[in-house]
């Protein structure tokens, strides 16, 4: 099997992912949404399947406006393989660690991100994995 990106594409991807999910206004994520992700990009996680820029950049709006002091950030190194990578991450609302997750992502061949996967290790408090978006 032949790679199409290099491990420095896929390390950029993904901190551009994690810039997406900081992005605290409006014009930000649209302009990170266009550099990181594929416009088709398929996104899977347990609150729902979205698909596309536009889904993505809605439903980060959405949740920005429920928890303005939000930071989205890694755990640990992110983890590489073929066109996947794998972040383990950590929502902190304030100074409080509000869940973690798993997200893996593929990179497609010119270093956007093509698909999420996304679990959560570590629910937030009173999450209902049956409710819909």
């Amino acid at each position: 099997m032949t790679e199409t990106t290099t491990p420095a594409q896929d390390l950029a991807a993904v901190e551009q992912y994690l810039k997406f999910w900081n992005a605290s206004t409006s014009g930000q994520r649209q302009r990170l949404a266009a550099e990181t992700f594929s416009e088709d990009v398929a996104y899977h996680v347990p609150l729902g399947v979205m698909h596309g820029q536009k889904e993505l950049i809605g439903f980060l709006g959405r949740f920005a406006q429920q928890l303005p002091t939000y930071a989205f950030v890694a755990r640990s190194q992110p983890e590489r393989h073929h066109d996947r990578a794998r972040l383990q991450w950590e929502l902190m609302v304030g100074n409080d660690s509000f869940a973690t997750g798993t997200d893996v992502l593929e990179i497609d061949e010119n270093g956007r991100i093509a698909s999420v996967t996304g679990f959560l290790d570590r629910a937030p408090e009173g999450f209902d994995p049956h409710a819909t978006t």
